[in-house]
């Protein structure tokens, strides 16, 4: 696992506190999206389908560090949309490093390199870039060319200034193991701290809706890159008991409140990838929000949810509670063969609830929680 030792022991201090306060649910990740606009439209993307209006809106810095100090999480990923549009990034993710939150700003690394020297390295802050595989799959899988060769340009660029860099990595049913293992190659050999896979979320509003894996395409394809994967020195920058899970090893139950999301509309509920509503604050969020009706086995919108976001924080507190048995895959490495641990039942799960248009119309008329930045009323503008 490539996680620096100081960030595994802030982690590992921090659950072990819940864990003595008795705290059933608590924020591991913040999921903080200061807007939803993106210079890129990735077909299996479900997060940009939203009017100008609300593209364009913005959580000012005082909000983003409100969001934090209001969750107390230790770990802020940053995705959007993207990032690097907004305005006032450089600001955002200082602010949050002086507080020593460990900070994973998510990007496509198109404007990485013109806006490497807003920030300083910082064992507190990692650029996490996002590759869905080697130049052709990944060119398709954002649905532009030379995407995968600028973005590969700006990793060695921040990893030569001292950066830390990781790369996330969306897996969808075209994946094949041999090229799957081929990618997890160059990224070792590309030089970055580690590597963050999962397989994708099938959003409802992604234009492709014929690409997600189901649970056991995801067992399936996971134990065979993890078959050819022995003895590569592959590093991750994820929990081995997730990874493990992904190999249909573990019968885990995400935990959709260890990554709770603050976005221009509020505190979304439940999780990062369903939106079906919003709180008003994260104590409303965390006290108010009916979790039972959510994750598989209890919604039909998750039956098929392997994400990192919903299930690495249920492994991570697994990896605490039951050191051992973390130590025992670690060392050992992650079981290919065999049976699968035992599937969760659908056969009690609620139908889907489809309301975004509804929430949608709602949300334009409504008056935005921060101005949009000057200048930002289309894609080619907002990245300048």
């Amino acid at each position: 696992m490539a996680v620096p030792l100081i960030q595994q022991l802030r982690v590992g201090a921090y659950i072990l506190k819940q864990r003595l306060k008795r705290n059933e649910r608590y924020p591991l990740v913040l999921m903080l999206e200061p807007l939803f606009r993106c210079n890129l439209a990735c077909p299996g993307c479900g997060k940009i389908d939203y009017p100008d209006e609300i593209l364009n809106r913005r959580l000012s810095v005082e909000e983003c560090i409100e969001a934090v100090e209001e969750s107390g999480v230790p770990i802020v990923s940053i995705p959007g949309g993207e990032p690097l549009i907004h305005k006032e990034m450089d600001r955002i993710v200082a602010e949050l490093v002086a507080r020593k939150r460990f900070v994973y700003l998510c990007t496509n690394a198109l404007l990485l390199e013109k806006k490497l020297d807003l920030f300083t390295p910082s064992q507190y802050l990692t650029f996490s870039i996002h590759l869905d595989g080697l130049e052709e799959e990944h060119d398709k899988a954002v649905d532009q060319k030379g995407v995968f060769k600028r973005a590969v340009k700006a990793i060695e660029a921040a990893r030569d200034r001292g950066f830390r860099v990781n790369v996330n990595c969306t897996l969808f049913n075209t994946a094949k193991p041999e090229e799957v293992t081929e990618f997890l190659d160059f990224a070792r050999d590309l030089g970055v701290e580690g590597v963050t896979i999962s397989p994708g979320y099938a959003y409802e509003r992604a234009p492709d809706q014929e690409h997600f894996l189901s649970r056991r395409q995801t067992k399936e394809l996971f134990r065979e890159v993890f078959r050819r994967g022995k003895g590569r020195k592959w590093r991750f920058s994820q929990s081995t008991l997730f990874l493990d899970f992904l190999a249909g090893n573990q019968s885990y139950h995400c935990t959709p409140w260890s990554n709770p999301t603050r976005n221009v509309f509020g505190w979304q509920r439940p999780c990062y990838l369903l939106n079906e509503g919003y709180a008003p604050s994260f104590k409303a969020l965390m006290e108010e929000t009916d979790w039972g009706s959510y994750g598989t086995g209890n919604y039909e919108k998750c039956a098929n949810c392997m994400v990192h976001c919903g299930y690495e924080g249920t492994a991570v507190a697994d990896t605490v509670k039951h050191p051992l048995k973390a130590l025992k895959v670690a060392m050992g490495g992650i079981p290919t063969e065999g049976e699968m641990a035992p599937e969760i039942d659908l056969s009690g799960q609620r139908k889907a609830v489809y309301s975004f248009e509804d929430f949608v119309a709602e949300a334009v008329t409504q008056k935005p929680q921060s101005p949009a930045p000057a200048g930002g009323s289309s894609p080619s503008q907002a990245a300048e």
